[in-house]
């Protein structure tokens, strides 16, 4: 092994750990991967930054403008009754034309904002057909990772492997070059869950009392400032209770007068009632000193009184990219800019109570917070669009339906699918074409174009295209693909090509299904130029692999989203996603050698 491939594994190795334990964001990490690569001169500069002109990413980024178009729509959230009455009067039904219905879709549009979209539909459904949401979440991602498979546009992964293979010298993959093996795998994979995946899901009852769900007994309290409190004068920020014992103020009351969520430099007065979060046990203990009567019986958050004032209670799911991940609630002076209290947080399997504006947010995180209810419409408006921060889980999005906005989306998606199936423009082209003419007829406007792109996977996807150059270059791409030879030939190409699907798929559980691709597809390319046959059947292998992972909540975003949403726990994945995972694999094995002759 030459220097030059030690390099590149000691890159990828690192790499790997950054992508597997989060400690980077991960677009991040692609484009530390480019400079490395471009430093240590494996790569030459121009080579590092081509993956930003590559038509690969500029398809992907023109799709999240046609992805949110659908959105903004509304014709996506009309579908939620009709789900609901077809769960309540059969529900193994329903959970097969559901699973049918997001593949179908998922085929077409971006999955992420599409399970986004569909978590609170899914958990209205649920409550509707008196069915607990763990058995609707898991299968509401799976199908939407089943429909990514059957187009080239179905998921960024696909775009990304056709990407590289034309960097290779080889032709752009046509629109539906998938859709065979794909078309299996969502029908396969809805019988998987309608027959033995939905046996296997939790039935776990989702507490509709928020206050039982996230403890809450001992973290809300209401309490009275009396003659002679140190608090008398002070101003909020600067009372012990918010700078000594981490306490968010909600409500002061006041002469009969409320002040919601006030500002820091509310001044507080003797008399005064004030309705707090923190720890009660804590404050119980500072009683005498600080003054303040309790009266730990007068909240209830899952109590209709208190919603009728001008605040009401949420859960925010944290969405896959959104700008708060990887950040606390401090960072992103969550309180003044939303005029809302956090007032627990779901993390992952842990309710966490205190220090709330300091933990570090990972997406799947459910924030319970009080916020102003004008706040809450700007929220729902935001929600529409596939970059916002939040997914509302306790209340129903907003249900505009433009029917004329709906179908010049529907015959745009329709042209650009069409165009590049009969080659009359590149896929690139064709997606610019219709984002171009998505502005032009006013569907969104050019601001909505720019906010609408998911610029984290852009830059993933063009920092990640790098590493192919340095693999090839390097040599290990040759070295890897003579130890898959070495080991397996000897049983034929099919069990080379078995060996790398089962190598990508285990790799996606633990590191981003791009940066899967990225890797592998390189390896896929130099594999079939060894054994002297045609690179598709390898490539389709990756992108099946990359994309179909099950076992775990962390290996594809739209897991992670359902994750806190569904209360799920980490084993759950892994009970319904090991043998989806082996189905796969095997049928993978079997049938692209068939399909897709060496």
């Amino acid at each position: 092994m030459g220097i030059d491939a030690i390099i590149v594994l000691v890159i990828i190795v690192v790499a790997v750990v950054f992508f597997a334990t989060e400690w980077l964001s991960i677009d991040l990490v692609a484009i530390l991967i480019m400079l490395s690569l471009i430093m240590t001169g494996i790569i030459t500069p121009s080579e590092g930054i081509q993956g930003f002109s590559n038509p690969a990413v500029i398809t992907v980024a023109f799709m999240f403008v046609i992805s949110y178009a659908l959105l903004k729509t509304g014709a996506l959230q009309r579908i939620g009754p009709m789900l609901g009455n077809l769960f309540k009067s059969n529900f193994n039904v329903g959970i097969l034309v559901t699973m049918l219905f997001i593949g179908l879709v998922s085929a077409f549009v971006n999955n992420t904002p599409i399970v986004a979209m569909f978590i609170p539909v899914m958990v209205s459904v649920a409550n509707i057909s008196g069915i607990s949401p763990s058995k609707l979440l898991i299968p509401l991602s799976y199908a939407s990772i089943f429909g990514g498979t059957c187009t080239l546009i179905g998921t960024s992964t696909n775009v990304l492997v056709s990407g590289i293979a034309e960097d290779s010298g080889l032709e752009e993959f046509p629109m539906f070059l998938s859709a065979p093996i794909g078309i299996v795998f969502l029908i396969v994979g809805s019988l998987y869950i309608f027959f033995f995946g939905k046996k296997l899901l939790p039935d776990r009852v989702d507490e509709e009392d928020l206050e039982k769900k996230f403890m809450m007994r001992n973290y809300l309290t209401e309490i009275e400032v009396l003659e002679g409190s140190e608090f008398i004068g002070q101003r909020i920020m600067d009372s012990v209770i918010v700078k000594e014992l981490d306490i968010d103020v909600i409500e002061v009351r006041r002469n009969g007068a409320s002040y919601t969520l006030p500002a820091g430099d509310f001044v507080l007065r003797g008399g005064d009632q004030i309705k707090i979060r923190c720890n009660v046990e804590k404050l119980k203990e500072l009683k005498d000193r600080l003054k303040v009567g309790f009266n730990t019986n007068a909240l209830r958050i899952s109590d209709n009184e208190i919603q009728k004032g001008d605040t009401s209670i949420l859960e925010l799911i944290i969405t896959s990219g959104s700008e708060f991940e990887g950040k606390s609630l401090r960072e992103m002076d969550f309180r003044r800019r939303y005029r809302a209290v956090p007032l627990a947080i779901q993390h992952r399997e842990e309710v966490v109570h205190e220090h709330l504006h300091d933990i570090e947010l990972r997406a799947g995180d459910v924030i319970l917070t009080e916020i102003k209810n004008h706040r809450v419409q700007n929220l729902k408006k935001q929600e529409m669009n596939q970059q916002s921060p939040f997914i509302i889980l306790s209340e129903e999005g907003i249900i505009d339906f433009s029917k004329r906005k709906f179908f010049i989306v529907l015959s745009i998606i329709t042209g650009v699918v069409l165009l590049a199936t009969l080659d009359i423009l590149p896929i690139a082209i064709s997606t610019v074409l219709g984002g171009a003419v998505l502005v032009l007829t006013r569907v969104i406007d050019m601001k909505e174009m720019y906010r609408s792109i998911e610029w984290k996977i852009v830059f993933l996807l063009a920092g990640s295209l790098s590493l192919g150059i340095g693999l090839e270059k390097s040599g290990l791409a040759a070295l890897i693909a003579g130890g898959l030879i070495d080991n397996l030939n000897v049983w034929g190409p099919v069990a080379v090509l078995s060996g790398l699907y089962l190598m990508t798929s285990l790799l996606t559980e633990i590191m981003s299904n791009n940066a899967t691709a990225a890797l592998v597809a390189p390896i896929a390319i130099t594999t079939a130029d060894k054994l002297d046959l045609s690179p598709i059947p390898f490539l389709i292998a990756v992108m099946l692999a990359a994309s179909a992972s099950f076992m775990t909540p962390i290996g594809y975003q739209t897991n992670t989203m359902v994750y806190s949403a569904g209360q799920y726990k980490f084993k759950d994945f892994m009970k319904v996603g090991l043998w989806l995972n082996l189905l796969f694999w095997i049928l993978a094995s079997f049938l692209i050698p068939l399909i897709y002759p060496f």
